[in-house]
């Protein structure tokens, strides 16, 4: 059986030479077995281990039972042991999530809480082929794609691997009793009121004596050959994702023009930027991706609420991912910072999430000075500025005389000329010379400030987005 995990560890590539990898002990059989393949397994890997237990305070003394048992083997062992307590009905109500998902998100903060401080660099985890079986039968009766048919993946962002994935339920139940190990026992783990337990116990069992002996060997064979399917299908949605996709801080913009794709790409597109976004991989279903395309048909300012706090709005035609504010929230971002005309000389300050430098360049020469760099860098005439240059929000009124027009423009229509959303108006800086708008940073620069053959001094203003 060693040879059998190690050459799984090897195919996938779970586990480099010099890993450092925290074991999710619950006591159980499966974790158990882990814990002790690894352990034989350390000196051939070239890996150290440790293991993490989390009480979830769910089963009474049972659940401290468990503790002491895991801490006992630990010790035995000589392998170092974190054990952290907390009260999952508790969070569960807190957090408003059910019952398994706070245990499953306080177990991997658990983790990863260790895994900072203690310089580990891999969690594993003991899933095996059963839990395979009964996971993709799960999803099934759920309504799930292809992805879902995949399963349980052998590893996930190059941190969580399950080592022994390829072990049956009858594999590992028989090392352990081999090694006499002594594993604690979930009882609730024979309770039918929950829907795995009832896979797990009377629906995998009854295939099995009824249609396919090998039933989970089977389903563990169809989801490694989807899990190769869906990885080029992710692949080609990739690379929609770059063409179609902008990632800002507060939100992202899926472009209208990704609608004309093939839909079951469109859709894993729409799921990527919902999870990348709210940074959850477990609260969208497939019904919000329809709402969201839904969306994409209907005029603009349609909104969806979405789960996580997340909603989903039609602006122009484009799709804006974002969380949903209120306008306390975009007051309270208005500010304004003033600067010198005599303070100006090579200046550099931020504002929200931009970074604005400013330099003087004498002399205005069309050979040194290039005048389209693009939208955020822009040249003035710093002689037409009489005392203070600022950097502020919007104002209601704003008027600008846009380069080329001799009358002024209110800059609300501007925006709405150019499709600009409501929620990014107010977060596009105002440069300002004497209180008149000289530039609004990436959209339009006045009239009053452009550079002639007469000007001897110029400002150059830079702009970047600062990095996150």
């Amino acid at each position: 059986m060693y040879r059998k995990v190690l050459s799984y560890i090897k195919d996938n590539n779970l586990i480099k030479p010099n890993d450092k990898i925290l074991i999710a002990l619950s006591g159980g059989p499966d974790s158990i077995c882990l814990l002790n393949v690894l352990f034989e397994l350390r000196e051939e890997l070239n890996i150290s281990i440790a293991a993490a237990h989390l009480n979830h305070l769910l089963r009474g003394e049972d659940a401290f039972e468990d503790e002491r048992y895991v801490i006992n083997t630990c010790n035995d062992m000589g392998i170092k042991c974190f054990v952290k307590r907390v009260d999952i009905n508790a969070y569960s109500k807190e957090s408003k999530l059910s019952s398994e998902m706070a245990g499953r998100n306080a177990r991997y903060d658990f983790f990863d809480e260790i895994l900072e401080k203690e310089g580990f660099n891999k969690i594993a985890t003991a899933h095996n082929a059963n839990d395979q079986a009964e996971t993709v039968l799960f999803r099934l009766m759920r309504g799930t794609g292809l992805e879902g048919l995949g399963g349980i993946r052998a590893s996930r962002d190059d941190k969580i691997i399950r080592p022994i994935l390829c072990l049956s339920r009858e594999e590992v139940e028989n090392y352990v009793k081999l090694k006499n190990l002594n594993p604690r026992i979930d009882k609730t783990n024979f309770e039918k009121i929950y829907n795995r337990n009832k896979i797990r116990l009377d629906i995998l069992p009854y295939m099995k004596e009824n249609f396919n002996e090998d039933i989970v060997q089977t389903l563990n064979r169809m989801s490694t050959l989807l899990q190769k399917d869906n990885e080029f299908l992710e692949k080609l949605s990739a690379g929609l994702y770059n063409k179609y996709c902008m990632e800002c801080n507060d939100y992202f913009i899926i472009k209208k023009e990704i609608f004309k794709e093939e839909e079951s790409l469109v859709n894993r597109v729409l799921r990527h930027a919902l999870t990348r976004y709210s940074k959850s991989n477990y609260d969208f279903e497939v019904k919000h991706i329809y709402e969201i395309s839904c969306l994409a048909q209907k005029y603009s300012g349609k909104l969806v609420h979405l789960p996580n706090g997340v909603c989903a709005e039609n602006v122009y035609g484009d799709i804006y991912i974002k969380t949903k504010t209120k306008k306390s929230d975009i007051n309270s971002k208005k500010e304004e910072i003033i600067l010198g005309k005599d303070n100006i000389y090579i200046n550099t300050v931020e504002f929200h999430k931009y970074v604005i430098q400013f330099s003087i360049i004498n002399g205005y020469n069309e050979n040194s000075i290039n005048l389209k760099q693009g939208d955020f860098v822009k040249y003035f005439d710093f002689d037409k500025i009489n005392n203070n240059i600022s950097i502020r929000n919007r104002k209601n009124g704003d008027k600008i005389i846009p380069l080329g027009m001799s009358g002024s423009k209110k800059l609300k229509d501007i925006f709405i000329d150019m499709k600009i959303p409501k929620n990014e108006r107010e977060c596009i800086p105002i440069l300002c010379f004497d209180e008149r708008i000289a530039w609004v940073i990436g959209i339009r620069i006045s009239e009053e400030y452009k550079l002639t053959s007469k000007s001897t001094n110029i400002l150059k203003v830079v702009v970047q987005r600062k990095e996150y």
